[in-house]
Protein backbone atom coordinates (compact mmCIF):
# COMPACT_ATOMS: atom_id res chain seq x y z
CA UNK A 1 0.00 0.00 0.00
CA UNK A 2 1.37 3.62 -1.27
CA UNK A 3 1.69 6.16 1.78
CA UNK A 4 -0.52 8.97 1.23
CA UNK A 5 1.13 11.97 1.25
CA UNK A 6 0.46 14.71 3.33
CA UNK A 7 1.17 18.67 3.48
CA UNK A 8 3.75 19.26 6.07
CA UNK A 9 2.49 22.10 8.02
CA UNK A 10 1.81 22.46 11.77
CA UNK A 11 -1.98 23.17 12.39
CA UNK A 12 -1.02 24.68 15.61
CA UNK A 13 1.81 26.96 17.50
CA UNK A 14 4.10 25.07 19.12
CA UNK A 15 4.62 26.25 22.74
CA UNK A 16 7.98 27.47 23.33
CA UNK A 17 11.46 27.29 21.44
CA UNK A 18 12.46 23.73 23.19
CA UNK A 19 9.05 22.47 21.83
CA UNK A 20 9.42 24.10 18.50
CA UNK A 21 13.36 21.98 18.03
CA UNK A 22 11.98 18.69 18.92
CA UNK A 23 9.46 18.78 16.34
CA UNK A 24 12.25 20.18 13.41
CA UNK A 25 12.40 16.96 10.74
CA UNK A 26 16.14 16.60 10.18
CA UNK A 27 17.65 18.60 13.26
CA UNK A 28 21.18 17.39 14.34
CA UNK A 29 20.65 17.76 17.67
CA UNK A 30 17.61 18.62 20.38
CA UNK A 31 18.02 19.97 23.91
CA UNK A 32 16.90 17.71 26.59
CA UNK A 33 13.12 16.99 26.05
CA UNK A 34 10.74 19.44 28.23
CA UNK A 35 9.37 18.15 32.00
CA UNK A 36 5.89 17.90 30.32
CA UNK A 37 6.78 16.03 27.23
CA UNK A 38 7.04 12.37 26.53
CA UNK A 39 9.57 12.26 23.80
CA UNK A 40 9.49 8.58 22.01
CA UNK A 41 12.14 7.67 19.57
CA UNK A 42 9.96 4.61 17.69
CA UNK A 43 9.68 3.58 13.65
CA UNK A 44 6.01 5.37 12.77
CA UNK A 45 6.38 5.18 9.17
CA UNK A 46 3.91 2.25 8.84
CA UNK A 47 1.51 5.04 9.82
CA UNK A 48 -0.98 5.54 6.75
CA UNK A 49 -4.15 7.09 8.12
CA UNK A 50 -4.94 8.00 11.71
CA UNK A 51 -9.15 7.09 11.14
CA UNK A 52 -9.91 4.28 13.73
CA UNK A 53 -12.23 2.61 11.15
CA UNK A 54 -9.01 2.60 8.66
CA UNK A 55 -6.21 1.77 10.28
CA UNK A 56 -4.73 -1.10 11.16
CA UNK A 57 -1.15 -0.67 11.54
CA UNK A 58 1.22 -1.25 14.82
CA UNK A 59 1.41 2.41 15.07
CA UNK A 60 -1.44 3.63 14.57
CA UNK A 61 -2.70 1.18 16.93
CA UNK A 62 -0.79 2.76 19.62
CA UNK A 63 -1.69 6.27 18.92
CA UNK A 64 -5.47 4.56 18.86
CA UNK A 65 -5.15 3.28 21.96
CA UNK A 66 -4.47 6.53 24.03
CA UNK A 67 -6.47 9.13 22.29
CA UNK A 68 -9.89 7.35 21.63
CA UNK A 69 -12.38 5.25 24.13
CA UNK A 70 -14.27 1.52 23.35
CA UNK A 71 -17.36 0.49 24.74
CA UNK A 72 -14.86 -2.48 26.71
CA UNK A 73 -11.18 -2.27 26.50
CA UNK A 74 -8.56 -5.69 27.41
CA UNK A 75 -8.48 -5.58 31.62
CA UNK A 76 -4.52 -5.44 32.01
CA UNK A 77 -4.79 -7.41 35.13
CA UNK A 78 -6.11 -10.29 33.55
CA UNK A 79 -5.96 -9.96 30.03
CA UNK A 80 -8.33 -13.09 29.78
CA UNK A 81 -11.34 -10.64 30.16
CA UNK A 82 -12.00 -7.33 29.96
CA UNK A 83 -13.49 -4.29 31.45
CA UNK A 84 -16.07 -1.74 31.02
CA UNK A 85 -14.39 1.51 29.04
CA UNK A 86 -17.19 3.97 28.64
CA UNK A 87 -19.63 1.04 29.28
CA UNK A 88 -20.77 1.10 33.01
CA UNK A 89 -22.45 -2.66 32.40
CA UNK A 90 -23.63 -5.13 29.90
CA UNK A 91 -25.84 -7.83 29.65
CA UNK A 92 -26.18 -10.59 27.17
CA UNK A 93 -30.10 -11.90 26.23
CA UNK A 94 -30.50 -15.67 26.68
CA UNK A 95 -30.24 -16.54 23.75
CA UNK A 96 -27.14 -15.15 23.55
CA UNK A 97 -27.50 -13.04 20.42
CA UNK A 98 -27.87 -9.55 21.86
CA UNK A 99 -25.52 -7.31 24.12
CA UNK A 100 -26.54 -4.71 25.67
CA UNK A 101 -24.55 -1.59 27.11
CA UNK A 102 -25.33 0.82 29.86
CA UNK A 103 -22.65 3.74 29.26
CA UNK A 104 -21.59 5.56 32.01
CA UNK A 105 -23.10 9.21 32.94
CA UNK A 106 -21.58 12.40 32.14
CA UNK A 107 -19.24 11.64 29.37
CA UNK A 108 -17.56 14.02 26.73
CA UNK A 109 -15.27 14.29 23.59
CA UNK A 110 -12.70 16.30 23.65
CA UNK A 111 -14.48 18.79 21.60
CA UNK A 112 -16.76 19.17 24.44
CA UNK A 113 -20.01 17.37 22.87
CA UNK A 114 -21.62 14.72 24.88
CA UNK A 115 -21.27 11.18 24.08
CA UNK A 116 -24.26 9.26 23.51
CA UNK A 117 -25.20 5.48 22.35
CA UNK A 118 -25.97 7.53 18.95
CA UNK A 119 -22.17 7.85 18.42
CA UNK A 120 -21.17 4.59 18.88
CA UNK A 121 -24.15 3.31 16.78
CA UNK A 122 -22.69 5.74 14.20
CA UNK A 123 -19.45 4.09 15.01
CA UNK A 124 -20.22 0.89 13.87
CA UNK A 125 -21.91 2.24 11.23
CA UNK A 126 -19.12 4.18 9.42
CA UNK A 127 -16.59 1.39 10.14
CA UNK A 128 -18.84 -1.29 8.06
CA UNK A 129 -19.88 1.25 5.49
CA UNK A 130 -16.34 2.29 4.49
CA UNK A 131 -15.56 -1.46 4.90
CA UNK A 132 -11.81 -1.19 5.16
CA UNK A 133 -9.23 -3.82 6.38
CA UNK A 134 -10.15 -3.78 9.72
CA UNK A 135 -13.95 -3.76 9.27
CA UNK A 136 -14.19 -7.85 9.33
CA UNK A 137 -13.84 -7.80 13.14
CA UNK A 138 -16.92 -6.50 13.65
CA UNK A 139 -18.24 -7.79 10.21
CA UNK A 140 -18.00 -11.71 11.17
CA UNK A 141 -20.82 -11.22 13.71
CA UNK A 142 -23.44 -11.11 10.52
CA UNK A 143 -23.09 -7.26 10.17
CA UNK A 144 -22.89 -6.02 6.78
CA UNK A 145 -23.76 -2.24 5.54
CA UNK A 146 -27.60 -3.31 5.06
CA UNK A 147 -28.41 -4.16 8.16
CA UNK A 148 -25.76 -2.52 10.54
CA UNK A 149 -28.27 0.01 11.50
CA UNK A 150 -30.42 -2.95 13.08
CA UNK A 151 -27.99 -4.59 14.62
CA UNK A 152 -25.95 -1.95 16.14
CA UNK A 153 -28.15 0.82 17.44
CA UNK A 154 -28.65 3.25 19.94
CA UNK A 155 -32.14 2.57 22.32
CA UNK A 156 -31.79 5.39 23.73
CA UNK A 157 -29.06 8.04 24.77
CA UNK A 158 -27.01 5.95 27.33
CA UNK A 159 -27.81 2.08 26.13
CA UNK A 160 -26.35 0.63 22.94
CA UNK A 161 -27.55 -2.95 21.39
CA UNK A 162 -25.46 -4.94 19.52
CA UNK A 163 -27.17 -7.90 17.80
CA UNK A 164 -24.91 -11.13 16.72
CA UNK A 165 -25.70 -14.12 14.14
CA UNK A 166 -24.78 -16.75 16.52
CA UNK A 167 -24.50 -17.22 20.05
CA UNK A 168 -20.81 -17.13 20.24
CA UNK A 169 -19.00 -17.49 23.55
CA UNK A 170 -19.10 -14.07 25.15
CA UNK A 171 -15.49 -13.71 25.51
CA UNK A 172 -15.10 -13.69 21.84
CA UNK A 173 -17.83 -11.15 21.16
CA UNK A 174 -16.54 -8.73 23.77
CA UNK A 175 -12.71 -8.87 22.94
CA UNK A 176 -14.07 -8.40 19.46
CA UNK A 177 -15.27 -5.22 20.52
CA UNK A 178 -12.14 -4.15 22.46
CA UNK A 179 -10.37 -3.58 19.07
CA UNK A 180 -9.42 -0.55 18.05
CA UNK A 181 -12.09 -0.13 14.43
CA UNK A 182 -14.74 -0.56 17.52
CA UNK A 183 -13.18 2.93 18.97
CA UNK A 184 -15.69 5.65 19.16
CA UNK A 185 -15.86 9.19 17.47
CA UNK A 186 -17.75 11.68 17.93
CA UNK A 187 -20.81 11.74 15.49
CA UNK A 188 -21.44 15.87 15.17
CA UNK A 189 -17.78 16.60 15.00
CA UNK A 190 -17.64 13.99 11.72
CA UNK A 191 -20.50 14.89 10.07
CA UNK A 192 -19.27 18.29 10.08
CA UNK A 193 -16.53 16.90 8.02
CA UNK A 194 -17.91 14.45 5.50
CA UNK A 195 -17.01 14.83 1.35
CA UNK A 196 -19.72 13.90 -1.19
CA UNK A 197 -19.38 10.82 -2.69
CA UNK A 198 -20.48 9.46 -6.21
CA UNK A 199 -22.10 5.84 -5.39
CA UNK A 200 -20.33 3.25 -7.21
CA UNK A 201 -20.82 -0.67 -8.01
CA UNK A 202 -17.75 -0.89 -5.32
CA UNK A 203 -19.03 2.15 -2.91
CA UNK A 204 -22.82 2.42 -2.61
CA UNK A 205 -22.74 5.89 -0.35
CA UNK A 206 -23.12 9.19 -0.96
CA UNK A 207 -20.49 10.19 1.63
CA UNK A 208 -17.07 9.31 2.98
CA UNK A 209 -18.33 8.85 7.19
CA UNK A 210 -16.11 11.95 7.42
CA UNK A 211 -12.64 9.53 6.23
CA UNK A 212 -10.78 12.00 4.22
CA UNK A 213 -11.12 14.37 7.16
CA UNK A 214 -9.93 11.58 9.95
CA UNK A 215 -6.96 10.26 7.88
CA UNK A 216 -5.54 13.77 9.79
CA UNK A 217 -8.16 14.97 11.72
CA UNK A 218 -9.51 13.63 15.38
CA UNK A 219 -12.95 12.65 16.80
CA UNK A 220 -12.11 10.51 19.80
CA UNK A 221 -12.45 10.87 23.52
CA UNK A 222 -9.47 8.97 25.19
CA UNK A 223 -6.58 10.50 27.98
CA UNK A 224 -5.40 12.69 24.85
CA UNK A 225 -6.30 14.05 21.98
CA UNK A 226 -4.20 13.72 18.48
CA UNK A 227 -3.01 17.50 17.66
CA UNK A 228 -0.25 16.44 14.49
CA UNK A 229 0.54 13.49 12.68
CA UNK A 230 2.77 14.16 9.55
CA UNK A 231 3.67 11.33 7.90
CA UNK A 232 6.98 9.99 8.45
CA UNK A 233 8.28 12.26 10.64
CA UNK A 234 6.39 13.16 13.61
CA UNK A 235 2.75 12.68 15.87
CA UNK A 236 2.09 15.10 18.49
CA UNK A 237 -0.75 14.00 21.21
CA UNK A 238 -1.84 16.25 23.71
CA UNK A 239 -3.66 15.93 27.28
CA UNK A 240 -7.75 15.28 26.86
CA UNK A 241 -8.96 17.87 30.09
CA UNK A 242 -12.62 16.41 29.12
CA UNK A 243 -11.52 12.58 30.04
CA UNK A 244 -13.72 11.09 31.96
CA UNK A 245 -10.52 8.42 33.71
CA UNK A 246 -7.47 9.97 35.52
CA UNK A 247 -6.31 12.95 33.43
CA UNK A 248 -2.81 12.29 31.48
CA UNK A 249 0.36 13.65 33.99
CA UNK A 250 1.85 15.13 31.30
CA UNK A 251 0.76 17.72 28.60
CA UNK A 252 1.98 16.35 25.80
CA UNK A 253 3.83 13.09 23.76
CA UNK A 254 5.55 13.09 20.94
CA UNK A 255 6.80 10.34 18.54
CA UNK A 256 9.84 11.14 16.62
CA UNK A 257 10.20 8.93 13.55
CA UNK A 258 13.26 6.97 13.94
CA UNK A 259 14.17 3.59 12.14
CA UNK A 260 17.31 3.01 12.94
CA UNK A 261 18.36 1.30 16.76
CA UNK A 262 21.82 2.96 16.98
CA UNK A 263 20.11 6.13 16.58
CA UNK A 264 17.42 5.53 18.72
CA UNK A 265 20.51 4.71 21.49
CA UNK A 266 22.47 7.70 20.92
CA UNK A 267 19.34 9.94 20.73
CA UNK A 268 18.28 8.52 24.08
CA UNK A 269 22.17 8.32 25.43
CA UNK A 270 22.31 12.52 25.14
CA UNK A 271 18.40 12.93 26.49
CA UNK A 272 17.30 14.06 23.06
CA UNK A 273 14.84 11.38 23.43
CA UNK A 274 13.23 9.81 26.61
CA UNK A 275 12.32 6.59 25.30
CA UNK A 276 13.81 4.33 22.73
CA UNK A 277 11.47 2.30 20.79
CA UNK A 278 12.85 -0.50 18.00
CA UNK A 279 16.09 -1.55 19.91
CA UNK A 280 18.37 -4.04 18.25
CA UNK A 281 20.01 -6.45 21.01
CA UNK A 282 23.64 -5.07 20.53
CA UNK A 283 21.87 -1.34 21.35
CA UNK A 284 20.18 -2.98 24.54
CA UNK A 285 23.35 -4.42 25.64
CA UNK A 286 24.42 -0.70 25.85
CA UNK A 287 22.45 0.64 27.36
CA UNK A 288 21.67 -2.12 30.17
CA UNK A 289 25.56 -0.40 30.87
CA UNK A 290 24.68 3.03 30.94
CA UNK A 291 23.66 4.16 34.50
CA UNK A 292 21.25 6.80 33.22
CA UNK A 293 19.42 4.40 31.36
CA UNK A 294 17.02 1.48 31.83
CA UNK A 295 15.28 -1.45 29.65
CA UNK A 296 11.73 -2.84 29.87
CA UNK A 297 10.11 -5.46 27.96
CA UNK A 298 6.87 -6.89 27.20
CA UNK A 299 5.70 -10.20 25.03
CA UNK A 300 3.25 -9.27 22.86
CA UNK A 301 0.65 -11.43 20.76
CA UNK A 302 3.18 -11.69 17.68
CA UNK A 303 4.50 -15.52 17.10
CA UNK A 304 7.06 -16.42 14.89
CA UNK A 305 6.78 -19.29 12.67
CA UNK A 306 8.31 -21.39 10.19
CA UNK A 307 5.52 -23.48 7.53
CA UNK A 308 5.41 -26.40 5.08
CA UNK A 309 3.44 -26.77 2.02
CA UNK A 310 1.81 -29.74 1.92
CA UNK A 311 2.09 -29.38 -1.56
CA UNK A 312 5.17 -30.73 -1.66
CA UNK A 313 5.43 -34.08 -1.33
CA UNK A 314 8.45 -34.89 1.25
CA UNK A 315 7.00 -31.85 3.25
CA UNK A 316 3.60 -33.59 3.64
CA UNK A 317 5.37 -36.39 5.17
CA UNK A 318 4.37 -36.60 8.83
CA UNK A 319 7.73 -37.91 9.84
CA UNK A 320 9.54 -35.10 8.03
CA UNK A 321 6.62 -32.26 9.53
CA UNK A 322 8.00 -33.81 13.10
CA UNK A 323 11.86 -34.29 11.87
CA UNK A 324 12.12 -30.39 11.05
CA UNK A 325 10.66 -29.30 14.49
CA UNK A 326 13.61 -31.15 15.56
CA UNK A 327 16.14 -28.96 13.20
CA UNK A 328 15.19 -25.57 14.74
CA UNK A 329 17.96 -24.98 17.39
CA UNK A 330 15.99 -22.78 19.82
CA UNK A 331 18.70 -22.67 22.47
CA UNK A 332 21.33 -20.62 20.08
CA UNK A 333 18.64 -18.56 18.40
CA UNK A 334 17.53 -17.46 21.82
CA UNK A 335 20.66 -16.23 22.79
CA UNK A 336 22.32 -14.63 19.80
CA UNK A 337 19.29 -13.11 17.35
CA UNK A 338 16.00 -13.22 19.48
CA UNK A 339 17.96 -12.15 22.61
CA UNK A 340 15.82 -9.42 24.36
CA UNK A 341 13.58 -9.26 21.05
CA UNK A 342 11.69 -13.00 21.34
CA UNK A 343 11.43 -15.84 23.84
CA UNK A 344 10.84 -19.39 22.98
CA UNK A 345 7.19 -20.52 22.47
CA UNK A 346 5.89 -23.17 20.50
CA UNK A 347 2.61 -23.00 20.79
CA UNK A 348 0.25 -20.58 18.44
CA UNK A 349 -1.88 -19.18 21.46
CA UNK A 350 0.74 -16.43 22.63
CA UNK A 351 0.75 -15.64 26.55
CA UNK A 352 -1.62 -13.92 28.47
CA UNK A 353 -4.78 -14.78 25.83
CA UNK A 354 -7.34 -17.59 27.15
CA UNK A 355 -6.30 -21.08 26.50
CA UNK A 356 -2.57 -20.14 26.32
CA UNK A 357 -0.75 -23.02 26.39
CA UNK A 358 3.05 -22.95 27.97
CA UNK A 359 4.97 -25.88 26.65
CA UNK A 360 7.65 -26.28 24.48
CA UNK A 361 8.51 -29.83 23.86
CA UNK A 362 10.94 -29.43 20.90
CA UNK A 363 14.86 -29.09 20.94
CA UNK A 364 17.20 -29.32 18.50
CA UNK A 365 17.81 -33.33 18.39
CA UNK A 366 19.93 -33.92 15.29
CA UNK A 367 19.74 -38.00 15.95
CA UNK A 368 15.71 -37.69 16.53
CA UNK A 369 15.65 -35.92 13.25
CA UNK A 370 17.95 -38.23 11.30
CA UNK A 371 15.79 -41.07 12.78
CA UNK A 372 12.28 -39.50 11.77
CA UNK A 373 13.68 -38.93 8.39
CA UNK A 374 14.97 -42.34 7.84
CA UNK A 375 11.28 -43.52 8.48
CA UNK A 376 10.22 -41.46 5.99
CA UNK A 377 12.66 -42.62 3.08
CA UNK A 378 14.73 -39.72 2.80
CA UNK A 379 18.12 -40.87 4.93
CA UNK A 380 19.75 -39.11 1.87
CA UNK A 381 18.35 -36.33 2.78
CA UNK A 382 16.22 -33.71 0.00
CA UNK A 383 16.03 -30.33 -1.10
CA UNK A 384 14.11 -27.77 -0.79
CA UNK A 385 13.46 -23.66 -0.78
CA UNK A 386 12.56 -21.10 1.59
CA UNK A 387 11.29 -17.83 0.71
CA UNK A 388 12.00 -15.21 2.94
CA UNK A 389 11.54 -11.49 3.32
CA UNK A 390 14.89 -9.23 3.87
CA UNK A 391 14.60 -8.22 7.32
CA UNK A 392 15.73 -9.43 10.60
CA UNK A 393 15.16 -11.15 12.70
CA UNK A 394 13.34 -13.70 9.87
CA UNK A 395 16.90 -13.63 8.03
CA UNK A 396 19.02 -14.60 10.93
CA UNK A 397 16.54 -17.09 11.42
CA UNK A 398 16.39 -19.30 8.21
CA UNK A 399 20.52 -19.10 8.22
CA UNK A 400 20.16 -20.95 11.21
CA UNK A 401 17.94 -23.20 10.14
CA UNK A 402 19.70 -23.80 7.07
CA UNK A 403 22.76 -24.42 8.62
CA UNK A 404 20.90 -27.00 11.09
CA UNK A 405 18.90 -28.81 8.58
CA UNK A 406 21.92 -29.51 6.18
CA UNK A 407 23.59 -31.34 9.61
CA UNK A 408 20.80 -33.65 8.40
CA UNK A 409 21.57 -33.81 4.88
CA UNK A 410 18.53 -31.21 3.67
CA UNK A 411 19.52 -29.12 1.58
CA UNK A 412 17.97 -25.89 2.29
CA UNK A 413 17.60 -23.15 -0.58
CA UNK A 414 17.03 -19.88 0.98
CA UNK A 415 15.33 -17.38 -1.55
CA UNK A 416 15.41 -13.42 -0.34
CA UNK A 417 12.82 -10.77 -1.52
CA UNK A 418 11.30 -7.71 -0.05
CA UNK A 419 7.70 -7.87 2.11
CA UNK A 420 5.65 -8.03 -1.12
CA UNK A 421 7.19 -10.77 -3.10
CA UNK A 422 7.47 -13.19 -0.23
CA UNK A 423 3.74 -12.77 0.52
CA UNK A 424 2.42 -12.74 -2.84
CA UNK A 425 4.21 -16.01 -3.46
CA UNK A 426 3.13 -17.62 0.04
CA UNK A 427 -0.30 -16.15 -0.12
CA UNK A 428 -0.64 -18.14 -3.96
CA UNK A 429 0.88 -21.50 -2.29
CA UNK A 430 3.42 -21.58 -4.47
CA UNK A 431 6.07 -21.95 -1.88
CA UNK A 432 7.56 -24.80 -0.27
CA UNK A 433 9.19 -23.30 3.17
CA UNK A 434 8.42 -20.08 4.08
CA UNK A 435 9.05 -18.31 7.50
CA UNK A 436 7.22 -15.04 8.74
CA UNK A 437 5.30 -13.55 11.62
CA UNK A 438 1.66 -13.62 12.46
CA UNK A 439 -0.11 -11.12 15.17
CA UNK A 440 -3.52 -11.30 16.24
CA UNK A 441 -6.02 -9.11 14.88
CA UNK A 442 -7.89 -9.03 17.66
CA UNK A 443 -6.93 -9.98 21.82
CA UNK A 444 -9.12 -13.23 21.77
CA UNK A 445 -7.80 -17.24 20.90
CA UNK A 446 -9.82 -17.48 17.60
CA UNK A 447 -7.88 -14.62 16.14
CA UNK A 448 -4.76 -17.28 15.73
CA UNK A 449 -7.31 -20.74 16.08
CA UNK A 450 -8.85 -20.13 13.19
CA UNK A 451 -5.91 -19.66 11.37
CA UNK A 452 -3.16 -22.41 12.43
CA UNK A 453 -6.12 -24.80 12.93
CA UNK A 454 -8.87 -24.01 10.43
CA UNK A 455 -9.16 -24.83 6.62
CA UNK A 456 -12.43 -24.99 5.75
CA UNK A 457 -11.75 -25.64 1.99
CA UNK A 458 -8.59 -26.85 0.79
CA UNK A 459 -9.76 -26.23 -3.01
CA UNK A 460 -6.50 -23.69 -4.54
CA UNK A 461 -10.74 -21.50 -5.05
CA UNK A 462 -10.77 -21.75 -1.06
CA UNK A 463 -12.41 -18.42 -0.14
CA UNK A 464 -11.19 -18.92 3.68
CA UNK A 465 -7.67 -18.37 3.15
CA UNK A 466 -6.10 -19.24 6.67
CA UNK A 467 -2.71 -20.39 7.30
CA UNK A 468 -3.54 -23.34 7.28
CA UNK A 469 -4.80 -23.06 3.77
CA UNK A 470 -1.82 -21.11 3.03
CA UNK A 471 0.09 -24.22 3.46
CA UNK A 472 -2.32 -26.70 1.63
CA UNK A 473 -3.38 -28.69 5.28
CA UNK A 474 -6.31 -30.14 5.02
CA UNK A 475 -7.85 -30.31 8.40
CA UNK A 476 -11.89 -30.93 8.50
CA UNK A 477 -12.12 -31.93 11.92
CA UNK A 478 -9.70 -29.51 13.46
CA UNK A 479 -11.48 -26.89 11.77
CA UNK A 480 -14.74 -27.91 13.11
CA UNK A 481 -13.26 -28.22 16.79
CA UNK A 482 -12.10 -24.72 15.95
CA UNK A 483 -15.47 -23.82 14.91
CA UNK A 484 -16.87 -25.16 18.60
CA UNK A 485 -14.25 -23.14 20.44
CA UNK A 486 -16.06 -19.99 18.90
CA UNK A 487 -19.83 -21.15 20.78
CA UNK A 488 -18.49 -21.81 24.14
CA UNK A 489 -19.79 -20.16 26.26
CA UNK A 490 -18.35 -21.44 29.55
CA UNK A 491 -14.73 -19.92 29.87
CA UNK A 492 -12.94 -22.63 31.29
CA UNK A 493 -14.37 -25.00 29.09
CA UNK A 494 -13.06 -22.61 25.82
CA UNK A 495 -9.69 -22.37 27.45
CA UNK A 496 -9.89 -26.36 27.54
CA UNK A 497 -10.86 -26.69 23.73
CA UNK A 498 -8.15 -24.19 22.87
CA UNK A 499 -5.29 -25.90 24.68
CA UNK A 500 -6.41 -29.60 22.99
CA UNK A 501 -6.18 -27.84 19.68
CA UNK A 502 -2.68 -26.59 20.73
CA UNK A 503 -1.17 -29.75 21.15
CA UNK A 504 -3.07 -31.41 18.03
CA UNK A 505 -1.11 -28.59 15.89
CA UNK A 506 2.19 -29.23 18.35
CA UNK A 507 2.10 -32.80 17.36
CA UNK A 508 1.11 -33.17 13.91
CA UNK A 509 1.56 -29.48 11.67
CA UNK A 510 3.25 -28.43 9.72
CA UNK A 511 3.88 -25.44 11.62
CA UNK A 512 7.24 -24.76 13.39
CA UNK A 513 6.38 -21.72 15.54
CA UNK A 514 9.57 -20.76 17.27
CA UNK A 515 9.02 -17.76 19.56
CA UNK A 516 7.07 -15.11 20.69
CA UNK A 517 7.66 -11.51 20.26
CA UNK A 518 9.16 -9.22 23.23
CA UNK A 519 8.68 -5.71 22.61
CA UNK A 520 11.26 -3.66 24.27
CA UNK A 521 12.38 -0.05 25.07
CA UNK A 522 15.19 1.60 26.48
CA UNK A 523 14.32 4.58 28.66
CA UNK A 524 15.87 7.58 30.95
CA UNK A 525 15.60 6.44 34.43
CA UNK A 526 13.90 9.92 35.29
CA UNK A 527 10.67 8.28 33.74
CA UNK A 528 7.58 6.94 36.14
CA UNK A 529 4.85 4.54 35.40
CA UNK A 530 6.25 3.32 32.17
CA UNK A 531 5.31 0.26 30.64
CA UNK A 532 4.40 -1.79 27.81
CA UNK A 533 1.25 -3.30 27.24
CA UNK A 534 0.53 -6.86 25.57
CA UNK A 535 -0.66 -5.56 22.13
CA UNK A 536 0.28 -2.08 20.74
CA UNK A 537 -3.03 -0.63 21.78
CA UNK A 538 -2.61 -1.02 25.64
CA UNK A 539 0.80 0.89 25.09
CA UNK A 540 -0.60 3.38 27.14
CA UNK A 541 1.12 7.01 28.06
CA UNK A 542 -1.26 8.74 30.37
CA UNK A 543 0.38 7.30 33.46
CA UNK A 544 4.00 8.60 32.85
CA UNK A 545 5.47 11.35 34.73
CA UNK A 546 8.65 12.45 34.87
CA UNK A 547 11.02 13.08 38.76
Amino acid sequence: MMMEKFALRSRFLLAGAAMSALLLAGAPAFAVTPADTLVEGFAIDDIISMDPGEAFELSTAEVTGNTYDLLVRLDLSDTSKVKGDLAESWTVSDDGLVYTFKLKPGLKFASGNPITAADVAYSFERAIKLDKSPAFIIGQFGINGDNVADKAKAVDDTTFQFTVDKAYAPSFVLNCLSATVASVVDAKLVKEHVAAVTPSADYKYDNDFGNAWLKTGYAGSGAFKLREWRANEVVVMERNDNYHGEKAKLARVIYRNMKESSGQRLALEAGDIDVARNLEPNDLDAIAKNADLTTTSAPKGTVYYISLNQKNPNLAKPEVRQAFKYLVDYDALSSTILKGIGEIHQTFLPKGVLGELDENPFKFDLAKAKELLAKAGLADGFSVTMDVRNTQPVTGMAESFQQTLGQAGVKLEIIPGDGKQTLTKYRARNHDIYIGQWGQDYFDPNSNAQTFASNPDNSDEGKTKTLAWRNAWDIPDLSKETEAALLEKDPAKRAAMYQDLQKKILETSPFIIVHQQLEVAGLRKNLKGFALGPSFDTNFVGQISKD
